[in-house]
């Protein structure tokens, strides 16, 4: 088997970031009927590239297979939609958006929760969705969306087309993207000349310093720090302007770019401030990547310590939502039926199903309050807050939640 290779610089990739064995894909949830069928496993082994510091995974399945019918819908979590409201006011504002002729573009529009709150203020959209089941919710609201995944052809039929961006917008999307080139390579060949791209994507920072390995899955193929987005989008005549720390999926960065002719001046004060915090954390040093898998197995033992301690003393947990995190966290660990019933989640998509792998059952949040368990673990712990608020009511019965990263707490309801 030949050695595999870095995606944007093709270096060999023979440094090791984190080995979480093999798992399925995580949002290919698995029908109740077909409990005993079976499943295809994956490796998923997170390798640094020791040239450009890219962390990635190796492709071994088609963006088609995986996003071709997808899970994942974006409108079921109430704090990230007043996140895309804010962003959409602001924007539609500071770059007279509304304004004839101008347009918006998301690639990976998703159910349209975003462009939803641009349409509504007058602004042209248009959305790129390569989920079929996904862009006809889209489409339902009124959001004009095209199947298909995004890459320098469409981008290019796009402009000849006179379809060009003059905002481009990238959520939870360049994560997802097996031919990073391709991908840049198709951002500048959309944006019009004088038009600005905002991305979001979790950052790598956040990632090691607080040991959130359950963000590594199939369907994210990357992991990003400024650093490297810097680099990757320089090589394709893209300049990296602002830059934002958000604290979206447990911590995102969203960078402004624009085309290098657009941009003459040096980048804003954030950039370079980030630039050199990312520098004094170590993310141009290899060391730094290497220490990580020692923390991912000490995270993995205090959660089994958790479940284990807690089944002995004859208390109940399940879990509250089924992200594609969870599905990571539960098969590194080995968590099953035995220490983990059930979990339950707000989309109608994921409930009546079974976790991919682990075969968790997903049921309906109203199911946790009839049950009344011990203990609700919050798979999704970046909406922690939000969860906790939705099921305060737990604490009636003495419920506490648990938290999984960056350790196991608890949380007393109030």
């Amino acid at each position: 088997m030949s050695e595999p290779c870095c995606r944007f610089c093709t270096a060999p990739l023979t440094e090791s970031f984190a080995d979480l064995g093999m798992s399925p894909l995580s949002n290919a949830f698995v029908p109740a009927a077909a409990r005993d069928g079976a499943e295809t496993f994956y490796p998923l082994h997170a390798r640094v590239c020791g040239r450009c510091f890219l962390v990635q995974l190796e492709a071994f399945e088609t963006p088609q297979a995986i996003f071709g019918d997808y899970a994942y819908f974006s409108s079921y979590a109430d704090s990230w939609l007043r996140h895309c409201e804010v962003y959409a006011r602001t924007m539609t504002g500071a770059h007279a958006l509304a304004t004839a002729g101008r347009r918006v573009i998301e690639i990976a529009s998703n159910d349209g929760y975003l462009l939803q709150y641009f349409a509504r203020a007058g602004v042209e959209v248009l959305g790129i969705e390569p989920a079929a089941n996904v862009a006809a919710v889209a489409r339902e609201r009124g959001i004009p969306t095209r199947v298909a995944f995004f890459g320098s052809a469409l981008a290019r039929e796009l402009r000849e087309a006179g379809q060009g961006a003059d905002l481009l917008i990238g959520n939870n999307v360049l994560a997802h993207v097996p031919d990073l080139n391709d991908f840049v390579a198709g951002l500048a060949l959309v944006l019009r000349p004088q038009g600005l791209i905002t991305m979001e994507f979790p950052h790598l920072l956040r990632l090691i310093a607080e040991c959130q390995f359950d963000t590594i899955y199939h369907e994210h193929f990357s992991y990003f720090s400024l650093g490297v987005v810097e680099r990757v989008f320089a090589a394709h005549g893209l300049v990296i302007v602002d830059v934002e720390e958000l604290p979206t999926h447990g911590g995102s960065l969203r960078i402004h770019a624009r085309h290098r002719a657009a941009a003459p001046g040096a980048p804003g004060p954030r950039v370079e401030a980030l630039r050199a915090r990312e520098h004094a954390a170590g993310l141009e040093c290899i060391e730094t990547y290497r220490g990580f898998a020692a923390r991912v197995r000490e995270l993995k033992r205090g959660l089994l310590r958790f479940l284990i301690d807690a089944a002995d003393a004859g208390c109940r947990v399940v879990g509250y939502g089924a992200p594609a995190k969870g599905v990571t966290l539960l098969n590194y660990c080995g968590v099953r039926e035995d220490l983990l019933p059930y979990t339950v989640d707000r989309s109608p998509h994921k409930q009546g199903h079974l976790l991919p792998g682990v075969r968790i059952p997903v049921h309906a949040p109203e199911r946790i309050f009839s049950d009344r368990p011990d203990y609700v673990l919050i798979l999704p712990w970046n909406l922690s807050e939000e969860i906790v608020a939705q099921m305060a009511g737990i604490g009636a019965w003495g419920g506490r939640f648990v938290v999984p990263v960056p350790q196991v707490r608890e949380i007393i309801p109030r």
